[in-house]
């Protein structure tokens, strides 16, 4: 045990129902109303000293649970339920360690959680252990934000041996022996970040194509008045995984625009591009073809898609499928299927490309996970959620202390954007892009950088765990 180690000593939960400006659409599923969670955790080391620490973030059931033999809203409900019993798994959790640890020791208690709940409810179908990380989530990061305002640092400087009793062997095996998170992250944020633009399955691409029933709040309802605002040159674009010609056009379609948006102000802009099914292709040949005619339509747009993200369903065991053809034309990264250090092996075993981070997984697995795969020199992305408020804060964060592919994908101000209405206010090169970047210039002071007591957020009252 260190002296800097840490024990949770209560947890206060706020739920908040958020309703998007407009429907986003990935794979099959629309997303227009969730749950955003939000944790404080209050910790205390064995000397006493005492500190807080905030987490936040949508309990996506569309896609950490996505299901149609359950409903949405039992979905949901078992997703703030899990949140709750997690929460007192830490408060309960006897002596003290650093919140990696915290995390590691009781992985498997989350994985119970997730039966548990699943066979209480009376579901159909279990809920995926990446139903109960994201459910974690809030509470994991609280517990990293209050460990960095503990000791009064950025909690990206205590992933060192003089924070961490246990190097990585214990989770990652003996090649990493003497080795910590420490060595595999950044001294200090990336002072900006290239930031992906996502182009929903529903989006409308051009102006022309607004009608009176898009939202009339003044922010974009199109790719081309989005990238007049924000200038983006990174797009993420959702694509059907079941219609060919749609999915085709739509990628030529979106680059098109985007490089129309930047000759109209005269510059000469450097286009990437990732292409994202969300596990509704059939098998990798469908996205082998999809290349190939992307090619044969715009050798540009081609030349300009950066990676594939998670083409094929996330179980990997079902088809074990190899991925190394498709991988030859372009990185094909793996997302949904990423819950472990397990899903990590066999995904390289498969042969997929790289990575897909998000700080829905939790923090403390996240940076174990990044660590193996810098180690590896196996490329990783960091991705979001629709993320909103501290979540967004939080995602930037961890991206501007590593070293992903590229830049950042932050789409919650196109689709939430009132749910990060009071934390724009203080980071606002954060949730709002200028020449497609975000700025990290607001991520100062300890902890994870959210400056908590300059943001003036009403919340429900909490529920209280623990204390």
């Amino acid at each position: 045990m260190r002296d800097t180690d840490i024990r949770v000593r209560e947890v206060d939960i706020f739920f908040t129902d958020e309703r998007g400006r407009a429907p986003l659409k990935f794979g099959n599923m629309v997303m227009d109303a969730i749950t955003y969670c939000e944790a404080r955790a209050l910790v205390e080391t064995a000397k006493g000293e005492k500190a807080e620490g905030w987490g936040g973030m949508f309990l996506s059931d569309f896609w950490a649970f996505p299901d149609s033999r359950v409903p949405h809203a039992e979905r949901e409900k078992a997703m703030r339920e899990i949140v709750r019993r997690y929460a007192l798994l830490v408060t309960q959790r006897e002596g003290y360690a650093h919140p990696v640890d915290i995390y590691w020791n009781l992985e498997d208690d989350l994985r119970r959680l997730c039966q548990e709940v699943s066979r209480e409810m009376g579901f159909a179908a279990e809920m995926p252990f990446l139903g109960g990380l994201v459910s974690a989530s809030p509470v994991d990061a609280a517990m990293h934000d209050a460990f960095g305002n503990v000791h009064g640092l950025s909690t990206y400087e205590c992933y060192g041996p003089e924070f961490m009793e246990h190097d990585l062997r214990r989770y990652l095996g003996p090649d990493f022996a003497d080795l910590y998170i420490a060595d595999y992250i950044r001294k200090s944020y990336s002072p900006r970040l290239p930031v992906f633009h996502l182009v929903g399955g529903l989006d409308k691409l051009r102006s022309s194509e607004v009608t009176d029933d898009d939202p009339k709040d003044g922010l974009p309802n199109s790719l081309d008045d989005w990238i007049a605002r924000n200038g983006a040159t990174c797009l993420k674009i959702k694509l059907k995984g079941t219609d060919l010609e749609w999915d085709v056009q739509r990628t030529v379609d979106a680059a098109n625009i985007a490089h129309e948006m930047h000759q109209r102000k005269r510059e000469g802009a450097t286009l990437s591009l990732s292409a994202d099914t969300n596990e509704l292709c059939e098998s990798p040949d469908y996205m082998i073809e999809y290349l190939h005619r992307v090619k044969e339509l715009s050798p540009r747009t081609y030349d300009e898609l950066l990676y594939i993200e998670q083409p094929t369903e996330r179980d990997l065991k079902a088809h074990r499928f190899d991925m190394r053809k498709l991988g030859a034309m372009k990185p094909v990264m793996v997302d949904e299927s990423l819950t472990g250090v397990q899903d990590f092996d066999l995904a390289m075993e498969l042969g997929w490309s790289g990575i897909a981070l998000k700080a829905c997984k939790c923090q403390s697995a996240e940076l174990v996970i990044s660590s193996k795969a810098a180690q590896m020199g196996v490329p990783y992305t960091v991705q979001d959620l629709t993320n909103p408020g501290l979540a967004l804060i939080h995602s930037v964060g961890l991206a501007a202390r590593l070293d992903p592919l590229k830049g950042v994908e932050s789409n919650g101000m196109q689709y939430f954007p009132a749910s990060s209405e009071p934390e724009a206010k203080v980071h606002t090169g954060i949730f709002h892009p200028t020449d497609g970047m975000v700025s990290t210039e607001s991520m100062t002071g300890p902890g994870l950088g959210y400056r908590i007591n300059e943001i003036r957020r009403s919340r429900p009252e909490p529920i209280r765990i623990g204390g």
